[in-house]
């Protein structure tokens, strides 16, 4: 079977498929990056080195391979940078993988820690060094009560508030992270912030000590 889109005889007008929006802001870096270095490398190396106006066979030879030598730097220097950036890349998406794998495990320690069981005993010193690891790794919890709602970060489940002010009223499930990346959203149940209901239920206190009177 051929590929629709793969040049033929019958078809020569036919065109490769257009690379993603990710792909292509890849190699766009990639390129800007490849550029940048070229950019300092000189546009054309004075094959005269001695100055006597005459450029002779060895200085000629000379001069193409300090070219050549300096393109070739710019070129490994691009090579070693891009190496770096995907092993840490690859490193992280690792990272990622096993702690979204521990997520049932965490949330198993976080309902015990609710029940108190998690105040004494072999399971607290299995959840402390287990978070304590994983902290180590960049790894940190989100999601408290109070907090703001960020609909970037948090799930809302119930939406409870009355205003444009909407915080954290219930936490169901704890969010991740792991370092910049976000591993899990936290699933939540919206509300007003404390205090938010005490003018209007002064207010109708007021107005009903006034019809009393």
């Amino acid at each position: 079977m051929t590929n629709p889109n793969q040049p033929t005889p019958e078809n020569p007008e036919a065109q490769e498929a257009p690379e993603s929006p990710e792909a292509a802001e890849a190699t766009e870096a990639f390129e800007a990056e490849d550029q940048s270095d070229t950019e300092g490398l000189d546009p054309q190396v004075d094959p005269d080195v001695d100055g006597d106006g005459e450029v002779s066979d060895l200085e000629r030879q000379l001069a193409e391979r300090t070219e050549d030598l300096q393109r070739v730097s710019a070129e490994y220097a691009n090579y070693r940078r891009r190496t770096d950036r995907e092993r840490a890349q690859t490193a992280d998406l690792a990272k990622v993988k096993i702690v979204s794998q521990l997520l049932p495990l965490l949330d198993d320690l976080e309902l015990a820690r609710q029940h108190g069981d998690l105040q004494e005993g072999p399971l607290k010193a299995f959840a402390d060094n287990l978070a304590s690891v994983l902290t180590g790794h960049g790894v940190a919890p989100f999601g408290e009560e109070g907090d703001a709602f960020d609909p970037e970060i948090h799930e809302a489940v119930q939406d409870l508030s009355s205003g444009d002010n909407k915080v954290i009223g219930t936490v169901l499930r704890r969010g991740y992270k792991l370092g910049d990346k976000l591993v899990r959203n936290a699933m939540v149940i919206i509300a007003d912030p404390a205090g938010a209901e005490a003018p209007a239920e002064e207010a109708g206190s007021a107005g009903s000590s006034d019809s009393e009177e």
